[in-house]
């Protein structure tokens, strides 16, 4: 075998299995150029998301409330003997202070006597100087421009709306020339809500102490 041949045979895969050795595989991939090929992202098929508006919403009132005038009244705990009620009288009527409207429970030992004044202020601050016990609550005061006709016109209102009505009593004055009806009710803002919305006159405590 002369030197081309024996190069040859030598480079050959005969040749390594012939020495012993194991012929390689050809690489498939040899003196080729990678190719590299860019993917588009897929598209989502999940649906649009629409814009949020924000927008503010007024609804509607179904129902409107009338915040009237309120009366303070002082309940009086009053001792059963003769002369208690004029002590008191006597007493406001020394600072000025009138009584415009009185309305008195008698028990067996004692007496409680309701009266609105026309200077609440003072009025409270003379029970608290000579040891006067009493209590405050508020009142609703109502005009009266025709007794007969609005009072049952009123009665049937506070009816309607569920208001209960715990004692009630007459002014002594008659403010702006009318009647006035003092009432002592379970709901003072539906009672005065109610009562406006018929039409009444409420009074303040300016109207009284005039």
């Amino acid at each position: 075998m002369n030197a081309n041949l024996l190069s040859r045979f030598v480079g050959s895969p005969h040749a390594l299995l012939l020495l012993g050795r194991r012929a390689l595989p050809e690489n498939p991939f040899a003196n080729k150029t990678p190719t590299v090929t860019l993917c588009r992202p897929l598209r989502s098929t999940a649906p649009a998301a629409h814009p949020v508006f924000s927008m503010a919403v007024e609804l509607p009132q179904t129902t409107q409330k009338f915040e009237g005038p309120r009366v303070r009244q002082f309940s009086i705990f009053l001792p059963n003997k003769v002369g208690a009620m004029l002590d008191v009288v006597k007493l406001l009527n020394a600072y000025h202070a009138d009584v415009v409207a009185l309305s008195i429970s008698e028990s067996t030992d004692s007496a409680i006597a309701r009266i609105i004044v026309s200077d609440p202020d003072l009025v409270e601050n003379l029970f608290g100087e000579h040891d006067v016990a009493h209590g405050v609550c508020e009142m609703v005061v109502v005009e009266l421009s025709e007794v007969a006709g609005q009072l049952s016109k009123l009665l049937a209102a506070l009816l309607m709306a569920e208001v209960n009505i715990h004692f009630t009593y007459p002014l002594l004055t008659r403010p702006r020339g009318f009647c006035a009806l003092a009432l002592h009710v379970d709901d003072f803002d539906c009672a005065s809500s109610v009562l406006q919305g018929e039409g009444f006159k409420l009074l303040s405590q300016a109207d009284i102490s005039r």
